[in-house]
């Protein structure tokens, strides 16, 4: 329990949009936090190029301007924020992850060389020279090719030969300075291995496809000890890459939990990611009895965070606050009103110009007709889908459902209600 204060904690969210403002209007002990946006989401993503400085000096005169003490800094988005928050909170004297553990995560080189000194859990890897394009000789088509650091899967291309390999490196080529020079950035305020020095922001990393079930961890690290407190599946719109949803909790038998839960512990300790939530993203191949990592992000998933409030009682934000107070987190469990959560994917897969989305009447028609959902609009009318930010390679986001439900059944009813009140309107 929370002690008595004679006044409210300042805690700044940095890219504060209204779906998360909701959601933590809904954490316990709410009347002893005052939240404040600190940059809003789209100050974040205005520019088509990240400029990590500038960033950090917006945020700090706004910070110097507040009339009141900074009690913590927090954040759930991917890069920038994920590395402004540890610089802020290290010039403020708050608690958080180090910069160096966040920045081992982000860095998908570098991930990979932390991870193989703990577990065989991930794929072949391998850098790309983008300026000679050749298939490293210890990797095997299929591979996916990817910057070390983007967001939302930006530039990861599948390459199935050499000649796939050379047109994706030049697509990531052409766009790899988008987030990579704010990443080096982040990265000289470091002092690297010369391995991750070499290579730098800018990086390509080539891996070996792996293939299974796609599931998620989330836990976090309080004083080394990691604790987990949910796992999620993922599962992806069929002969694709792209997700159809995330649903809660997990399907998987309780010894591949256990197993998830005992790798994550380990890669999390040997990352040195401490007063932190996180998310790690695994394949699970039940067949081969094998389990993969994807990528770790040193976050929490505000993606997930509707799912564990209609199952658990609470989004996880409770534990990213709990954290950046430098307290011990404390989510509930199997406390709310449904069985089971998701958060649906409405996508596209070529692009086109969008004529019209639902209006305000028909999102509330939705949200009155069917108990449990919300929907969040992606696509905007006027707009080709190629122009929204944060897409990944190969869909277009047109909306965001999140749904509960008793059961399965009641869900997949539910999301196809939901679909049937939706209407959008495209021009090739």
């Amino acid at each position: 329990m929370r002690p008595n204060k004679e006044k409210a904690d300042n805690i700044f969210v940095i890219g504060m949009d209204e779906r998360n403002r909701e959601l933590l209007s809904n954490l316990p002990h709410l009347a002893a936090y005052r939240f404040h946006t600190l940059l809003r989401k789209e100050e974040l993503m205005e520019r088509e190029t990240v400029s990590l400085r500038d960033l950090l000096d917006k945020a700090e005169s706004r910070l110097a301007d507040f009339d009141g003490q900074v009690d913590a800094i927090v954040g759930y988005w991917d890069f920038p924020v994920s590395s402004m928050v540890p610089i802020l909170c290290a010039r403020h004297g708050l608690p958080s992850a180090p910069l160096e553990a966040v920045v081992k995560c982000e860095d998908k080189y570098w991930s990979r060389l932390e991870q193989q000194k703990v577990c065989d859990a991930h794929p072949p890897f391998a850098l790309v020279d983008l300026a000679d394009p050749r298939p490293p000789p210890t990797l095997s088509f299929p591979m996916w090719l990817k910057p070390v650091k983007s967001r939302s899967s930006e530039l990861a291309f599948k390459v199935e030969g050499p000649g796939e390999l050379v047109d994706a490196a030049a697509r990531i080529r052409e766009g790899i300075g988008r987030i990579g020079e704010a990443f080096d950035v982040a990265l000289s305020m470091l002092d690297l291995p010369e391995e991750v020095a070499r290579a730098g922001g800018q990086a390509c990393l080539a891996e070996e496809e792996i293939s299974g079930q796609e599931v998620t961890v989330e836990g976090y690290c309080l004083n080394g000890e990691v604790e987990i407190y949910g796992v999620i599946d993922s599962v992806l719109y069929p002969g694709t890459s792209s997700f159809l949803r995330y649903q809660y909790p997990t399907s998987l038998p309780e010894d591949l939990v256990q197993r998830l839960t005992d790798t994550s512990r380990r890669v999390v300790r040997q990352l040195g990611l401490d007063y932190s939530t996180f998310n790690i993203e695994y394949f699970v191949d039940q067949e081969r009895d094998r389990i993969d990592i994807v990528e770790v992000n040193p976050r929490l998933s505000q993606s997930h965070a509707p799912l564990f409030e209609y199952v658990d009682g609470a989004p996880n934000h409770e534990c990213m606050i709990s954290l950046a107070l430098g307290r011990a987190p404390c989510l509930p469990r199997r406390q709310g009103p449904y069985g089971v959560a998701a958060k649906w994917f409405l996508r596209a897969f070529s692009d086109a110009h969008v004529r019209s989305v639902p209006t305000k009447d028909e999102i509330a028609r939705v949200e009155r007709e069917v108990p449990g959902a919300t929907v969040d609009i992606v696509a905007e009318e006027g707009r080709w889908l190629s122009e929204l930010p944060m897409q990944d390679s190969y869909s277009y986001e047109l909306a965001a459902l999140y749904i509960g439900a008793a059961d399965e059944t009641d869900l997949q009813e539910k999301y196809e209600h939901c679909l049937a009140l939706l209407p959008f309107a495209f021009d090739d």
